[in-house]
């Protein structure tokens, strides 16, 4: 990222989601109003600085994730974590739909005690509702190092629309969070 990139985003309040592909995470992230910026990445692993495929083998312990810049004056937290319960399987346990390992974990990485009060709130919610016939498994952990995934990653959904992951689990997840959520959709998407 720019300089000016990097100080732009400093002023913004920061969501780390891992639920799955971070490209479904991305996709639909990218649509919410209020979001300046979704990077996908790695977090919770013990390796410094992993790479797509080590990662895929699941050594390292890394989740992909996506980090959320947002304007919490246009959406909230519990707003983002609203989106992130209905787009991903919160039951599983490492794994979404036919990705299994620990990096497709169900998992929020928090940036401040009161992220981490509402994530708690919202978790209590879900499992006091029952609307899950499951637990809900996710993690919930102070956001540890963050490393971005390399750059064919980022932006992926929108370069490659075409592409089979992209059409068979990516666009399935979008237009779930577009018919559920339209409130929330920004106005370059709508």
């Amino acid at each position: 990222m720019s300089e000016t990139t990097t100080q732009n985003l400093s002023k913004l309040e920061r969501a780390t989601l891992g639920g799955g592909c971070f490209w479904c995470l991305e996709a639909v992230y990218q649509q919410i109003q209020g979001v300046q910026s979704v990077v996908s990445g790695y977090a919770g692993g013990a390796r410094p600085n992993p790479s797509y495929e080590s990662v895929c083998t699941g050594a390292t312990g890394h989740a992909e994730i996506v980090d959320v810049y947002f304007d919490q004056q246009i959406i909230s937290f519990r707003d983002l974590l609203e989106v992130f319960f209905v787009i991903h399987d919160p039951t599983t346990l490492n794994y979404q739909g036919n990705d299994h390992g620990t990096q497709y974990r169900s998992v929020i990485f928090t940036h401040s005690d009161i992220q981490n009060t509402i994530a708690h709130e919202v978790v209590k919610e879900l499992e006091e509702s029952r609307i899950y016939a499951n637990p809900v498994v996710t993690e919930i952990d102070a956001a540890p190092v963050i490393y971005p995934a390399e750059d064919y990653h980022q932006d992926y959904f929108r370069q490659h629309p075409g592409q089979g992951y992209c059409m068979a689990v990516v666009a399935p997840k979008l237009a779930k969070f577009r018919a559920k959520f339209k409130a929330l959709i920004s106005n370059s998407f709508t």
